[in-house]
């Protein structure tokens, strides 16, 4: 089994169960950035604060699932009535809501991770090194994906399966 394989079955040992479920996969109908979905940006953020936290030691199993579930908000974001002010500032809120209804067991890293990702902008700040990561991950992730890389093939080569388009 290559390196890569061991790391998207390791990742998979801490997400998948989450992957499968209703809620997350509802994010596929939403677009987040251009033309990849609010899943796909999940997923992708998810991986690398998963790898980011992983390489350092760091608790990547909090990473991996807070990462995955910082832009639960499960509405359209281009929708101004479905939030109540700035969608910026709005979401890490209704993220974290959703994850907590979702995951009861939510760790205080992985609560935080997701409240704060918004950092600098948000009013919650990262306070564990896993929010830092995810925090770290989302604006990285987001970079790409807003100046079209996220298609190359080397990078779709590097994700895991389940993310590619």
């Amino acid at each position: 089994m290559s390196k890569h394989d061991l790391n998207v079955t390791a990742f998979l040992s801490c997400v998948g169960s989450l992957m499968e479920s209703r809620e997350v996969n509802s994010m596929k109908q939403w677009r987040h950035h251009f033309s990849i979905t609010c899943y796909e940006h999940s997923v992708f953020v998810s991986y690398v604060a998963f790898r980011l936290a992983r390489y350092f030691g760091w608790d990547f199993r909090a990473a991996a699932r807070a990462g995955l579930l910082h832009d639960l908000y499960l509405y359209d974001s281009a929708d101004g009535s479905a939030h109540p002010g700035n969608q910026c500032l709005d979401h890490p809120e209704f993220a974290l809501r959703n994850a907590r209804t979702l995951c009861p067991d939510l760790s205080d890293k992985e609560q935080n991770a997701i409240v704060s990702h918004m950092f600098p902008l948000a009013v919650h700040l990262p306070r564990c090194r896993e929010a830092l990561v995810v925090n770290m991950a989302d604006k990285i992730c987001a970079t790409i994906e807003v100046i079209h890389l996220y298609q190359t093939q080397r990078l779709q080569r590097w994700l895991p399966a389940p993310t590619r388009i």
